[in-house]
C-alpha cells in the first residue's frame, strides 16, 4: 500500500505526522532526539529534522555497522555532515559528527514497517533497534507512521522491544497503555 501511495498524499500525510509529533509533549520536552533519516515509503523524516532544529533540539542519527549487526548515533547539525551508504541508507560521517550515547537520548524514533496497537513492529529485517534499545534507560521509544501500517497483531519475541508512544497523521497510541490493558484484561 505505501509503495503506490501518490506523492501528494505521501507528503500531505508525513507533513501531518510531523505536525502532530511536533505538539508531543515529550517531544516539546526532549533536548536530544534519535531519529534515522527516512528512505520513502517512510514518513519523511526530513522535513521533522528540519524543524527539530528550528525549535532548537539537538537531532543525533544512526550509523549502522553491518559486521558486528551495532549502531550508534551522532549528532548532526546539517545534511552534508551524511553519506549515502549501503541500500541507499543516509548515514552520518563519523568524523564529521559528535558521538551521542544512548542514555543522552531523550526520545528515539524508532522506524519499522508494520506496528501493533501494543508497540510491537516487524523492522527492516536487521534487529539493530532491538539490539540497540536493551539497555536504553532514560526516555521514550517512539515512532511515526502512516495509518496504513498498523495491524492487528504483530508476531513478538522475548528479544523484542516495544514502542512506547505510535504517532499516526490521525492518531496518538499509547502503546504502554495497551499493553496494561491487555496484560490486566
Amino acid at each position: 500500500m505505501l509503495a503506490t501511495m501518490d506523492e501528494e498524499v505521501y507528503l500531505r500525510q508525513s507533513i501531518a505526522v510531523v505536525k502532530k509529533l511536533l505538539q508531543e509533549p515529550y517531544i516539546i520536552e526532549a533536548n536530544i532526539i534519535g531519529i534515522t533519516i527516512s528512505n520513502k515509503p517512510e514518513v519523511d523524516t526530513i522535513l521533522l529534522i528540519e524543524e527539530l532544529w528550528q525549535l532548537g533540539k539537538k537531532v543525533a542519527v544512526p550509523k549502522c555497522h553491518p559486521k558486528t549487526r551495532e549502531m550508534t548515533f551522532y549528532a548532526i547539525e546539517s545534511f552534508a555532515q551524511l553519506e549515502t551508504v549501503y541500500m541507499h541508507l543516509r548515514e552520518p560521517i563519523p568524523e564529521k559528527c559528535e558521538l551521542v550515547d544512548a542514555n543522552e537520548m531523550d526520545i528515539i524514533l524508532v522506524p519499522g514497517v508494520v506496528f501493533d496497537r501494543f508497540g510491537y513492529r516487524i523492522g527492516y529485517g536487521g534487529g539493530y533497534y532491538d539490539r540497540y534499545v536493551l539497555n536504553y534507560k532514560k526516555g521514550k521509544l517512539m515512532s511515526l507512521l502512516f495509518d496504513e501500517q498498523i495491524v492487528n497483531r504483530v508476531p513478538s519475541e522475548e528479544h523484542d522491544c516495544p514502542v512506547d508512544i505510535i504517532v499516526t497523521p490521525t492518531e496518538r497510541i499509547d502503546c504502554l497503555a495497551q499493553r496494561g490493558a491487555n496484560e490486566n484484561g
